[in-house]
């Protein structure tokens, strides 16, 4: 246990935020997963619905300092380049 006054303020900090962090964590990758499903699902259309939403999500994750600015630029082409692959490969099957 911390012993002084502000110790113990940063303990109680800590744990707000990890709570905090750790919700706003859960959202993204439930949004991420949105986008994965309609991709797979071949729903072209809810896929491009769901992948303005999860760049916009991870673009306040980068914001809010949960993901690094590099990671949600990667994770946003990762996702965009599948979604646009997405018809090509249904189309061929």
């Amino acid at each position: 246990m911390p012993h002084s006054k502000s110790a113990q303020k940063r303990a109680k900090q800590s744990v707000t935020r990890r709570a905090v962090n750790r919700s706003r964590r859960s959202a993204l990758r439930s949004q991420l997963k949105k986008v994965i499903s309609a991709v797979e699902a071949g729903d072209n259309a809810a896929a491009q619905v769901e992948l303005k939403k999860a760049a916009v999500a991870l673009d306040k994750a980068a914001q809010k300092g949960l993901i690094h600015k590099n990671e949600a630029a990667r994770r946003k082409s990762r996702l965009s380049a599948r979604v646009s692959k997405a018809p090509a490969t249904r189309a061929e099957s």
